[in-house]
């Protein structure tokens, strides 16, 4: 009876001891918790048009407990070149990539192969006949929208009439389907108001690539991405732009800088917050998974206007833009 016992108790301590060895061994394992990697390769990814992208990224990762790498590529980098980038990231251990394509024909091929292995999001639609074949996860607004909705701003303040009106259009490049869908829009809700658009182009209009009053003079110029807002800005600020009124797509505190000194008109602005963080969440939640699965995101956009910019709503965008 006594050994019988003796045995009950010393089995008793074994037990104990070896759920006292799991129980740590679980605590070292949890604390020794791999973090999923994620390479974010963005154009320009210093220039303040990321601020709020960046912003989103940021808070998605520490929400999902991600860790986040900004990569930078310069604007005009081929899709040769940043299939190279994202080569490199993904020897340096990348778990997934959210990638802003280069633009042309060809920035599908730097992304194609890569799918295959690791979860990859889009920050714009992909520039290729076959992207919707493909199905590509992308996280953006409804571009088409936004172009349609700048020209609805504009007609309001011609009393949807633009007879005599001359346009000019610019944009950074026509190389992207982000800007092809913005173009197109307001194309399209213009077509019954009379207005003459003159020229449309692209370019980064610096001291080393020409002037943008080189070209015919307008009464309206129609800015199509965060780097033209700025430049169309620019221009009107210094009495460059034969008095030309701008509207324009940016999500930067230069172009809300712009709005707000009246040298800008109207900016229609993506929620570029949301674009990070909804991006990266995505990719977050298909890395727990053990057959990842994207889907795209829409994200919405604001329209403002100078006498707006105090507004709840307003300052939250604008908050974003600073961080």
């Amino acid at each position: 009876m006594v050994s019988g016992k003796k045995g009950f108790i010393i089995t008793e301590m074994i037990l104990g001891l070896l759920a006292a060895v799991l129980a740590v061994s679980m605590l070292l394992g949890k604390g020794e918790q791999k973090r999923n990697k994620v390479s974010v390769i963005l154009q320009n990814a210093d220039d303040s048009r990321w601020a709020s992208a960046k912003y989103g990224l940021k808070t998605a990762g520490e929400d999902f407990g991600v860790e986040v790498t900004i990569v930078n590529m310069e604007s005009g980098s081929t899709a040769k070149k940043q299939r190279q980038m994202i080569e490199t990231e993904l020897k340096n251990g990348a778990d997934a990539l959210i990638v802003q394509p280069a633009a042309g024909a060809k920035a599908e091929s730097a992304v194609t192969q890569v799918r295959k292995n690791i979860p990859i999001m889009l920050l714009e639609s992909i520039s290729s006949k076959d992207s919707e074949k493909k199905e590509w996860a992308v996280t953006e607004p409804d571009n088409y929208e936004m172009g349609q909705n700048l020209a609805k701003e504009l007609l309001k303040d011609y009393n949807e009439n633009l007879q005599g009106k001359r346009i000019g259009i610019l944009a950074e490049t026509m190389d992207m389907e982000t800007i092809r869908r913005r173009d197109e829009g307001f194309r399209d809700a213009i077509k019954e108001a009379n207005g003459e658009i003159i020229w449309s182009v692209a370019g980064s209009f610096t001291e080393a690539s020409g002037t943008l009053t080189s070209w015919p003079k307008v009464d309206i110029v129609i800015a199509l991405d965060d780097r033209s807002v700025k430049t169309a800005g620019r221009y009107a600020a210094g009495n460059q732009l034969w008095g030309a009124v701008v509207y324009g797509i940016g999500h930067s505190t230069e172009a809300v800088y712009y709005l707000d000194t009246r040298n800008v008109e109207c900016l229609v602005v993506p929620d570029e917050f949301d674009a990070g963080y909804q991006s990266l969440k995505e990719v977050a939640q298909a890395l727990e998974k053990f057959w990842p699965e994207m889907k795209s995101r829409r994200i919405a956009h604001t329209v403002l206007r100078r006498d707006c910019l105090f507004t709840k709503e307003s300052q939250k965008i604008l908050f974003t833009m600073s961080q």
